[in-house]
């Protein structure tokens, strides 16, 4: 790629909110932060190794702090721990068991720490490539990147895919001798459009990363970002269709659950409401319009507490006179305050209302509904109220025997489950 197109393409790359420049490179103090911090674990490191506490493991070892930092930068250092990670089966990477290995990553490390000229990195970068060391390849640049940002370029798999779409190579992953022809070709590229860029190599490095992701697109990565937008597509596609799937699943219980309700209550001769944005539902083949009464009796609320009652979902009046003797708010996976506020609602705008209020949910919400009903506020406010909670595998369970027993809504006492206190 000759300069102007590659200053075309740093262009795009600086001005997409949502590239690693914008969301990592030119984001300041967290960033900076971070230089300090690996600078000191890597400090930690050597002494750890030093003074013989390394351990012989990953997890726990000063190691994982230097890089958990890096992981922690954004998307462009996505996986920098995996190659570091204790392999027992490979034995890799053979600087946990083997002393002498660790001795010679401790040296390489601190040699770095102390350089102050480019020739010093490069040669302790040689160094550790001569030694041979399995498992231990040239990912550890990203950690030297963080001890020196101009000098030395981090180091991934999508980084390697960017770098060998812009410049048509086939430069390898793990090897050192790649990643030093590859340094070389950075640092060479960088200075040319240092202006449009920056010495820090981190931001030319996060170029090659959004070409590699197929996040940045050019002739030679054309075919990859289509294949990238296609996944990503899918992706949306699969989710949504697991949302619709999961959505449909909870508004079918909760309409099983209302018409188990609408059906005990007429068991029991009562009349029966269901909330007004839920009488053109069917369950079992019954329409529910047909099976409830289409209005709340007449009352003098104002009109904020009508909309609220008039939502709750389940309501068993007694005959004649629209007296309320029970609701029941069935809280699927919605909100169990908003649930309860509506009952409350309802009982407080009926002068000496005595109905009973139950929410009605799954069973793994018990927990969940105690505590909303311990909350301080609710122990003082509801303390007068008759409120339980039904779990729905016991209103199931129970159904035909309430349908067939039940006198009145007095009945439900035998599943329901009263709070405490």
């Amino acid at each position: 790629m000759d300069t102007a197109a590659l200053i075309d393409l740093i262009g795009r790359y600086k001005s997409d909110p949502e590239s690693v420049y914008n969301t990592w490179f030119v984001t300041g103090e967290e960033r900076m932060k971070a230089f300090r911090a690996i600078r000191g674990g890597v400090r930690d490191t050597v002494d750890a190794i030093v003074n013989g506490t390394f351990g012989n493991d990953f997890k726990g070892s000063p190691l994982e702090i230097v890089l958990t930092a890096i992981t922690e930068q954004k998307q462009v250092f996505e996986g920098a721990a995996h190659p570091f990670y204790w392999k027992p089966k490979l034995r890799i990477p053979d600087i946990y068991e083997n002393e002498a290995n660790k001795q010679k990553f401790a040296a390489f490390l601190q040699a770095c720490l102390t350089a102050t000229r480019e020739d010093q990195v490069v040669s302790e970068m040689r160094k550790l490539a001569d030694a041979h060391i399995k498992g231990l390849g040239p990912a550890v640049a990203s950690i030297i990147y963080f001890l020196h940002p101009t000098l030395v370029p981090p180091f991934n798999t999508a980084m390697v895919n960017g770098f060998n779409a812009l410049f048509s190579e086939n430069k390898k992953l793990g090897s050192w001798e790649s990643y030093l022809a590859m340094r070389e070709t950075i640092l060479e590229t960088n200075a040319s459009v240092r202006e449009h860029l920056s010495k820090d190599l981190g931001a030319f490095a996060g170029l090659l990363f959004e070409i590699g992701a197929a996040k940045l697109l050019i002739p030679a990565n054309a075919e990859a970002v289509l294949d990238a937008e296609k996944q990503k597509a899918d992706k949306v596609a699969r989710l949504r269709h697991k949302d619709v799937v999961a959505e449909e699943r909870e508004e079918s219980e909760h309409t099983q659950v209302q018409h188990l309700l609408i059906k005990i209550g007429r068991a029991l001769r009562y009349e029966v409401y269901v909330a007004r944005n839920d009488r053109n539902r069917t369950c079992n083949g019954e329409s529910f319009a047909l099976l409830t009464v289409p209005d709340l009796p007449p009352r003098d609320w104002p009109p904020e507490v009508l909309d609220t009652v008039s939502l709750i979902d389940v309501i068993w009046l007694r005959p004649g006179g629209g007296e309320i003797v029970a609701a029941f708010e069935v809280e699927k996976s919605t909100s169990i305050y908003s649930g309860i506020l509506r009952l409350e609602d309802l009982v407080r705008s009926i002068p000496g209302c005595a109905c009973s209020l139950y929410l009605v949910a799954p069973d793994s919400r018990e927990k969940e509904v105690m505590a909303q009903l311990s909350r301080p506020s609710f122990r003082n406010d509801l303390a007068d109220l008759s409120l339980a909670f039904i779990p729905f595998k016991d209103l199931r369970e129970s159904c035909d025997a309430l349908c067939r027993f039940g006198e009145d809504h007095t009945i439900l006492r035998k599943i329901a489950r009263c709070r405490a206190g």
